[in-house]
């Protein structure tokens, strides 16, 4: 439980960063089949779904609520050494996935769908520099609407492999004002600030109904591309796993780098790899 509760942090921690993906961090420690099979058959084996569930979202929420804090802060001074944490986690993963593919040879039906989402991983960290300054929180029928779907969107992106769910939230202009609504929330809980609870639910409730909705949904699509085209949907996983570096570097503002944050990147980089290698086994 405790090896799955880590990993749920890991998959919670990977959802905060823009460029990072959780789908990605599940599949570096080697869950994801399991996850998708426990989403799509949560009622046919509620119990044997549930044992595996319950740790990893407790999880997921400890690194939502609790790291927060930490991480903003640790991009914030230590871009690069964070960066190259997570790349490290990320990259740890590809041995596993590729020994998915081996043996089957390189055919154009392999090759497109690589390429196509490393595109779309590059692309979103390209646009993911332009976040709107728009998104409407006030507590109202169309804000609670917005919030939902958002919530729908952000999710299903979560839990495809390479898509970085923060990432669709920057380009919707949501990322900050829900991070910011997830801190002032629990710092309302804490001060038992009651006007400020409400305010925070008025947010999450719908935003957190769109992300459980999301997630089945996407998790059914995601099982039956597996079945029906394994070899192209693991293609599709790589393409994904060697553009989310390049997207990670890209989405992270780097101002200065000097020889010492370079010595210490490389070291967290070994730290992620070896962490996402040991999670995988």
């Amino acid at each position: 439980m405790i090896k799955l509760i880590l990993k749920g942090m890991v998959m919670g921690i990977a959802n905060i960063i823009p460029g990072v993906s959780g789908g990605t961090m599940a599949v570096s420690m080697g869950i994801y089949d399991r996850f998708i099979h426990c989403l799509t058959h949560l009622f046919k084996e509620f119990k044997e779904s549930m044992k595996f569930l319950i740790p990893l979202f407790i999880g997921i929420g400890i690194a939502l609520v609790g790291l927060s804090f930490i991480i903003e802060p640790a991009f914030e001074h230590f871009p690069l050494q964070t960066s190259c944490l997570f790349i490290g986690l990320i990259v740890g993963g590809l041995p596993a996935i590729c020994k998915k593919v081996k043996g089957k040879g390189v055919k154009v039906s392999y090759i497109i769908p690589f390429l196509i989402f490393f595109a779309i991983v590059v692309g979103m960290a390209v646009l993911g520099e332009h976040e709107g300054n728009a998104a409407d929180l006030s507590f109202g029928l169309w804000s609670v609407i917005k919030l939902f779907l958002v919530g729908i969107i952000a999710s299903a992106t979560m839990v495809i492999p390479g898509v970085s769910g923060s990432m669709m939230l920057l380009l919707l202009g949501y990322y900050n004002p829900i991070i910011s609504s997830i801190k002032n929330f629990v710092t309302a809980l804490v001060s038992f600030d009651v006007q400020g609870i409400l305010q925070g639910c008025g947010v999450l409730v719908p935003a957190g109904l769109g992300i459980v909705v999301g997630i089945f949904a996407i998790a059914k699509l995601i099982e039956v591309i597996f079945e029906k085209f394994p070899t192209q949907a693991y293609w599709a996983i790589i393409g994904l796993i060697v553009a989310s570096p390049i997207a990670v570097l890209l989405s992270v503002g780097i101002s200065t780098v000097t020889i010492w944050s370079v010595l210490v990147s490389i070291v967290t980089f070994v730290v992620g790899f070896v962490i996402a290698m040991k999670l995988g086994d």
